[in-house]
């Protein structure tokens, strides 16, 4: 009876995992979806490469001693986590190769999630300066010129600047440079930017003044919700971090209930480490899906 009941427990614990992992799996994605939809957007398909030797240039890659010390930190936690469930240094060592092995994975999506944040702040950066400029020019052209030379844009966005303005002289018009623009950086700011750029070359609009103020305008409360979301996000991950560990350690109610030596015996039964490995699978998969709801395409695709 004893074990039948010890097993209705570690199930019901699993349940429980379970349940409140997909349902805070799927409030992360909504609340990351919601808040950000009209801020952060999907950008052009860099490969990894591009994106890793970026970050490498902006000085936020980690270091060398920073993996080793990371790997350390996954290894000693893991092995601990699962020597406390099963009592065995075979499995803690398989579960720590394990959680060594996710790393480059997460590394990968937080070097997406930065990219994404600095294409988003050149972007800015792009809208801002050229409205700017157009005050003074008048001459869209002329803008993107003065953009381009002002040294205020790095690499993929300068380039791209540049093929816009070499598109333009090329055909005559600015309708296949903005499209171009548009299509490679689909942000909201971008759009209205060069919409309202259309609209004024095709009309030849004589007061843009007006016009050109909101614009920025908007372009400055945009920028101002982007970074008071970023802190949101922040703070909610790191409370789902948190509660996360916590969870790895609701089986160990079950020694206190039942004492070392009771728990030792039961580890013998087939079933009961089953649903332990279970319980530390589904967790440490919620775990790794909320990093990826956290940091993976910032916004909604």
């Amino acid at each position: 009876m004893g074990t039948i009941i010890v097993f209705v427990l570690i199930a019901l614990i699993l349940i429980f995992i379970v349940i409140y992992r997909n349902a805070s799996g799927e409030n992360l994605y909504k609340y990351v979806a919601d808040n950000t939809t009209y801020i952060y957007d999907k950008f052009a398909p860099y490969t990894y490469s591009s994106i890793k030797e970026k970050i490498k240039d902006l000085g936020q890659d980690y270091t060398m001693h920073q993996y080793i010390m990371q790997a350390v930190g996954f290894a000693v936690g893991a092995a601990v986590i699962s020597y406390l469930y099963f009592f065995n240094l075979i499995i803690s060592l398989i579960y720590a190769a394990g959680a060594v092995a996710v790393i480059p994975y997460l590394n990968y999506l937080r070097c997406k999630r930065l990219y994404s944040e600095f294409i988003f702040e050149q972007i800015q950066v792009y809208t801002s300066n050229t409205i700017m400029e157009f005050a003074t020019t008048q001459s869209f052209v002329k803008s993107l010129e003065g953009v381009y030379e002002s040294g205020v844009l790095e690499d993929p966005v300068k380039t791209d600047v540049k093929v816009m303005i070499d598109m333009a002289y090329e055909n005559g018009t600015i309708d296949q440079s903005l499209s171009f623009m548009s299509t490679k950086y689909d942000f909201y700011m971008v759009k209205n930017m060069h919409q309202l750029f259309l609209q004024i070359t095709n009309e030849g609009a004589k007061d843009t003044a007006e016009s050109l103020e909101n614009m920025s305008q908007d372009i400055d409360t945009l920028v101002e919700n982007v970074y008071k979301d970023r802190l949101d996000r922040a703070a909610f991950h790191k409370k789902f971090l948190q509660f996360g560990m916590v969870l790895y350690f609701m089986c160990m109610l079950l020694q206190f209930m039942l004492g070392k030596e009771k728990y030792a015996t039961l580890l013998k039964e087939w079933y009961v480490q089953v649903l332990l490995h279970a319980i530390l699978l589904v967790n440490s998969y919620f775990l790794i899906k909320g990093e990826k709801y956290y940091n993976e395409n910032v916004g909604a695709e």
